[in-house]
């Protein structure tokens, strides 16, 4: 959940370092630091908040050529300076994205062995740890090799050594780490967006790795130097900008038609259908956990295969039942969410075939998954997903529909038809975008609660439209499937307060109109979503979209729900594309 930045080359540090964090601020954070080595000393700078409020404590013109920096979301102990990273112990400074679970009983080793803590934190003592070996055989590639036997849990670490002030050290377990290449200029970073001001050439450090950075780059594994296969990341730094827009939740919004037309050109090229599966499973969290949602009802009615749909979080613990011819698909924007992955490895134990849906090339999950399709959504940073959800959406309808035609369960003009709709789509999509939803916004950014409602696959949209508004408003939403309405949720609707109904499913309209007035006799203002008109007593407020086929209507409610969430959150003056205590990329569990 951390961002992770380093630098040693030629040019000054404290400039690449600071820009890299600001590139890696989407990530989310509440507190930065870095730590950069001048005359043979350790410099460390460390600060609550916003990384503004570090860049104010730094000489950006001061003449040094080697750092780390970091951005923290608190895990263990409270945001402020002293928990920041980078951590100090001895001859060692680190920075660190993770979690190390056995860090309490090092620490009881380590304070046996005189080792102090002034931090709460596991990071700490991980120093500390690297110090106490380190001190022993002044080997520090050798060190990280005895350590990594040690730590139980994730880590991505980039490490400074007293001895050695010209170099910074690199490993990663399951937390995500490249380094780049410019020249003689050597980065290390927890993404990609981090260092594309200043390359585009980076290599992608695999499972124990580590890399010694100097006046050259070296790769090892288990003490033995290896060869790596440089990448180049396909985009510019444009791709990470706003373009204009005041926020990149907007401007991702706005990219939607282009991702959605992207999507179905790729897919149109993908061979992989679910006709030779007799069962599946959607692993999943957050969006991408609604994305599975959407995905069943089509897979179900169209391709006539039975779906579960998961917590990923919850998956990975539960007992298994293998079964033959069976699928288990794993879905993430970054490819690097840490439940979704530990889902996959849980998965390929007991031999299942695994599909990884993700949208970041060679992350964790792209290769590791037996088959992986990627979304076309391009870089994502606002932290609330936007088009990388309608991107997911898209690709389980797709691969729905290429299932349902190859198992006869369509004729080629029924299947043909429903595909160009998808073009029809993104033209709509872009209509939708551009309407109004300020008045929709009005009558609720000042409430404290909120209601959607839906049935079958309007109840899946309308977890995704509620998650959407708490998340980047902080508005207490709930999502209801619309029968359960009067099993006791019904009796927190009172004068005024906000349901948003999204009915965009033909077959049970006319029970959800039915929900739709029980809450309207108790007072609550109906913000209805349709794709077709409704009894005026119904609704207070009728949000129509275009009606097109199944296969493509949820891109429809999908438009208005993200637009009410940001206009809402912008209305209430929220830090739109960094919410509070959410992370882009959850790589701790």
């Amino acid at each position: 959940m951390c961002g992770i930045v380093g630098y040693v080359g030629k040019k000054k540090a404290i400039p690449i370092l600071l820009n890299s964090l600001k590139a890696l601020e989407y990530r989310g954070y509440d507190s930065a630091g870095i730590a950069y080595i001048k005359d043979h000393d350790i410099h460390i700078i460390k600060k609550q908040g916003k990384i503004k409020n570090l860049e104010q404590s730094l000489s950006i013109n001061e003449d040094n050529h080697i750092g780390i920096g970091h951005t923290r979301w608190a895990t263990h102990g409270i945001p402020n300076e002293v928990n920041a990273h980078p951590h100090k112990v001895g001859m060692i400074t680190l920075v660190h994205n993770g979690i190390i679970e056995n860090y309490e009983s090092l620490r009881q080793d380590l304070t046996q062995d005189s080792y102090t803590f002034k931090s709460e934190t596991d990071t700490e003592v991980v120093a500390a740890l690297i110090d106490q070996m380190y001190q022993k055989n002044h080997d520090m590639l050798q060190t990280l090799n005895e350590v990594t036997k040690k730590l139980e849990g994730t880590y991505a670490f980039g490490i400074l050594c007293d001895e050695h002030p010209d170099t910074i050290y690199a490993i990663r377990k399951d937390s995500p780490l490249i380094i780049g290449v410019q020249d003689e200029d050597y980065f290390i970073a927890s993404d990609v967006p981090a260092i594309l001001n200043y390359t585009k050439e980076y290599y992608l450090l695999e499972q124990g790795e580590i890399a010694i950075l100097n006046d050259t780059c070296t790769f090892y594994v288990e003490g033995k130097e290896i060869k790596k296969k440089l990448k180049n990341f396909e985009g510019d730094s444009s791709s990470v900008s706003k373009s204009g827009y005041e926020h990149f939740m907007m401007k991702e919004m706005m990219e939607e038609p282009d991702v959605l037309r992207k999507t179905v050109h790729h897919m149109k090229e993908e061979t992989f259908t679910f006709k030779d599966y007799q069962s599946i499973d959607i692993v999943a969290c957050g969006s991408a956990y609604h994305t599975g949602l959407v995905g069943k009802y089509l897979i179900e009615q169209y391709a006539d295969i039975p779906v579960n749909v998961e917590v990923a979080s919850e998956y990975r613990y539960k007992k298994f039942f293998p079964k033959k011819n069976h699928l288990v698909i794993v879905i993430s924007q970054s490819g690097e969410t840490a439940d979704t992955l530990a889902a996959l490895k849980r998965a390929k134990e007991y031999s299942l075939d695994t599909l990884g849906i993700v949208n970041v090339k060679e992350s964790s999950i792209a290769r590791e998954a037996d088959q992986v399709i990627y979304t076309m959504a391009g870089p994502e940073i606002a932290v609330a997903t936007t088009k990388a959800y309608l991107a997911q959406v898209t690709t389980l309808s797709l691969l729905a529909l290429k299932t349902a035609y190859e198992k006869d369960l369509m004729t080629k003009e029924e299947y043909e038809e429903i595909l160009h709709s998808f073009d029809v789509g993104a033209v709509k999509v872009g209509k939708l975008l551009n309407k109004d939803y300020s008045e929709q916004a009005k009558q609720i950014y000042e409430k404290t609660d909120l209601f959607y409602l839906g049935r079958g696959l309007d109840y899946a949209l309308a977890m995704e439209g509620s998650l959407k508004l708490k998340e980047i408003s902080y508005l207490h939403s709930e999502a209801y499937a619309s029968g359960e309405l009067k099993h006791g949720t019904i009796s927190l609707v009172e004068d005024g307060t906000p349901v948003i109904t999204v009915m965009i499913d033909d077959h049970i309209r006319s029970k959800s109109i039915s929900n739709n007035k029980e809450v309207r006799a108790r007072g609550g203002y109906v913000i209805a979503i349709s794709n077709t008109d409704l009894p005026s007593d119904s609704y207070d407020d009728l949000i129509l979209v275009p009606h097109i086929n199944d296969f493509v209507n949820p891109m429809m409610a999908l438009i208005p729900m993200q637009m009410i969430s940001y206009y809402v959150a912008k209305a209430r003056g929220c830090d739109i594309d960094k919410p509070k205590n959410l992370a882009k990329s959850v790589t701790v569990e």
